[in-house]
């Protein structure tokens, strides 16, 4: 499997990003697909949100109500949609088939 992601950058507290993941390999709409981040001063990667098979989504407590997932099964995409942004939303951004992760994309938020 293969996963690219797009869409990070620069954006002041309370600005939204969209995120994008392009997947290759695999079906997305077979698998939970997921949304993880690494954030600054932090060891651990912190999952931020997951959309499974049967189109449930599930979201971090620190991001409920401010980021949405989703997914385009006809272009094998998947999506983080990220409103009300924080500071401390600040992080390199991964999409995760897990436990398998792209690259990366950096998200920095700030005036």
């Amino acid at each position: 499997v293969q996963l690219v992601e797009s869409g990070g950058g620069l954006v002041q507290p309370g600005g939204s990003l969209r995120l994008s993941c392009a997947v290759s390999g695999i079906f997305i709409d077979a698998y939970t697909m997921a949304w993880v981040r690494e954030v600054p001063g932090k060891v651990e990667v912190e999952w931020v949100s997951a959309i499974h098979s049967d189109d449930r989504t599930t979201y971090a407590d620190s991001v409920k109500g401010r980021f949405t997932i989703s997914r385009d099964t006809a272009k094998n995409m998947v999506f983080l949609q990220m409103n009300s942004l924080k500071p401390e939303d600040t992080g390199v951004y991964y999409c995760s088939k897990p436990p398998t992760r792209g690259r990366g994309t950096k998200v920095t938020v700030s005036s």
